[in-house]
């Protein structure tokens, strides 16, 4: 294992319009025959006609023809409300927003190059970011990760915060919202209403409201609908899910049909090796390893330990 604090091992390789049904290569209508609740933002054309015949179970109407393809990514990204942070005092707590010259930075920077060069090779772009254990700093590394990619020019990067149970980055990022992900989850709200944005490049998924059934809310068909259809209309390069630790419960394999990779976050002062095979071992057959990153590891060169934050 490398002595930097942040490095991947072990890589495995390379108008506004608003509709009540989706296209159907889409997501399709919810389960319960009701609106999905996702705005459908377009370049100002209007659906052609169609005929409409009733579903005489549900009362859905059902389209005789696919609409068209009306999603405008850089009208939904325009759509979400712009957060400001103090750029320089999360700095001083181990959050780089901006382009900096700390070492701790750079080592980001080197990650989200390691990462964009395997996520190319596989044609992959839904990344789960995950620990062994709680206090391994997944949630610290998720968020510098998501804004170094985000730092590259005419970027599109989202950044979802998905430890339901327990969730921490609005509260990391300073945003005192009150912003519960599960009604857009469940269908129930638009992704305007719920996701934020910072700068041009960088969209939020944030939650404040802590979801007690976490599990049961990942493994159901609304949620993976949802997120297809954040994907398609955000038409993000990469996704990042902050998940919780994967030797503590089942959220990231109830996840796993909307996953890619996963990233593994381990603690260079705590983390054993018998957890990191666990984790190797729940992985495989299941979700590809993208890589191991190495959290408060000791730079015996520098003499010192580098940023590391829970």
């Amino acid at each position: 294992m490398s002595r930097h604090n942040i490095l991947t091992s072990r890589p495995t390789g390379p108008a506004d319009l608003e509709l009540s049904a989706m296209t159907a290569n889409h997501t399709g209508p919810r389960k319960d025959g009701k609106a999905s609740g996702i705005s459908v933002f377009g370049t100002g054309q209007t659906t052609a006609p169609h005929d409409v015949s009733p579903d005489l179970i549900t009362g859905r109407e059902i389209f005789s023809t696919n609409l068209p393809a009306l999603f405008n990514p850089a009208r939904v990204w325009e759509s979400l409300a712009a957060i400001q942070t103090d750029t320089k005092s999360k700095s001083g707590n181990g959050l780089f927003l901006e382009a900096s010259s700390h070492p701790a930075a750079t080592a980001f920077d080197i990650l989200r190059t390691r990462l964009l060069r395997g996520l190319a090779e596989k044609g992959w772009k839904r990344i789960a970011v995950t620990s062994p254990t709680h206090g391994c700093g997944k949630s610290f590394v998720a968020t510098n990760l998501a804004f170094s990619l985000a730092r590259r020019p005419a970027s599109r990067t989202v950044l979802m915060d998905f430890d339901l149970r327990h969730p921490e980055i609005a509260q990391i990022l300073g945003v005192k919202d009150d912003i519960n992900l599960g009604d857009f989850l469940a269908g129930e709200k638009p992704l305007e209403s719920q996701f934020r944005r910072f700068g041009g490049t960088l969209a939020l998924g944030l939650n404040t409201r802590p979801i007690k059934q976490a599990s049961e809310t990942l493994h159901d068909p609304d949620t993976v609908a949802a997120l297809a259809a954040m994907i398609e209309q955000l038409d993000p390069e990469v996704v990042i899910y902050d998940l919780p630790p994967a030797l503590v419960n089942d959220d990231l394999l109830a996840l796993g049909p909307s996953l890619d990779a996963v990233l593994l976050i381990t603690d260079g002062s705590k983390s054993s090796p018998q957890e990191i095979r666990a984790c190797e071992k729940l992985f495989e057959g299941r979700i590809p390893l993208l890589g191991v990153v190495l959290n408060r590891a000791q730079d015996f060169n520098a003499g010192r330990y580098r940023y590391a934050k829970k």
